[in-house]
């Protein structure tokens, strides 16, 4: 079967910002807690960000529930799931010519159906987890 553990994370984005035309002029200092580092720590590693990208897209992103580069991550696992579904459709083309053919129905057709189950749970777990 084949391994679920493709990096999607880096597929659409990179850790910094962009650069702008003329640079940033403006620059803010934020003082936080030993706590609130050490969470601001945890949610950048998680999106894969620094903390000033994932302060500034959360504070300028108040009108939806996540910042860009969650929505980004969320289409890099839609490809990934997608080229899953793909590779998976093989052995169901293999396993329908099988049984087609009169002989006994495969054994491994009970994990195959299993994971292509898990799939579409995954692929409706990151639909929903993207706010359009």
């Amino acid at each position: 079967m084949m391994s679920e553990q493709t990096p999607a994370g880096r597929l659409f984005s990179r850790r910094r910002r962009a650069n702008v035309e003329g640079g940033r002029q403006h620059e803010h200092k934020v003082k936080v807690s030993p706590e609130e580092e050490a969470l601001l720590l945890q949610l950048a590693e998680k999106q894969g960000v620094t903390i000033p990208r994932l302060l500034v897209e959360s504070a300028l992103s108040l009108d939806a529930p996540q910042t860009p580069t969650e929505r980004k991550q969320g289409l890099a696992e839609l490809f990934t799931i997608h080229r899953l579904l793909a590779n998976v459709s093989n052995n169901v083309n293999q396993m329908a010519k099988h049984a087609n053919s009169g002989d006994e129905f495969p054994a491994e057709a009970a994990a195959t159906l299993a994971y292509i189950k898990a799939l579409a749970f995954r692929i409706s777990d990151t639909v929903n987890r993207i706010n359009w």
